[in-house]
């Protein structure tokens, strides 16, 4: 828990803000310079920022979020947190479970793949 003193230097707890929302997710990630909005394709990963198509082997996953919907399996998301070798860096959100994209959930496989060799060497 995160502790802060207080005039009278006692340690006053305040609860550690907990990230349960997609918005909230985006809203940190964006405020950390997360600014680039990606999608993917069958060129690859797409800037909108840059206009420009990444390989999974330029990408790297920083972390990754997923949000489950109370009461519609459809509501299930994922967000993304990447950064390219070029320096890019934003989201991709995509749906999570049965609706995920096919495309997406193939490109962001083969970036994890590469990440796992490339800890693993």
């Amino acid at each position: 828990m995160n502790t802060q003193p207080d005039n009278n230097n006692n340690e006053v707890k305040e609860p550690i803000p907990f990230m349960n929302t997609l918005t909230t997710c985006v809203n940190k990630a964006v405020k950390n310079g997360y600014t680039d909005n990606f999608k993917v394709t069958k060129q690859g990963l797409i800037s909108s920022a840059k206009e420009k198509a990444y390989a999974p082997v330029d990408v790297k996953i920083i972390d990754f979020f997923r949000f489950e919907g109370q009461s519609d399996p459809a509501d299930n998301a994922i967000m993304y947190v990447i950064e390219t070798t070029d320096g890019a860096k934003g989201t991709l959100i995509d749906a999570y479970g049965t609706y995920a994209d096919e495309t997406i959930n193939k490109f962001m496989s083969e970036v994890e793949e590469i990440n796992k060799k490339e800890k693993a060497a």
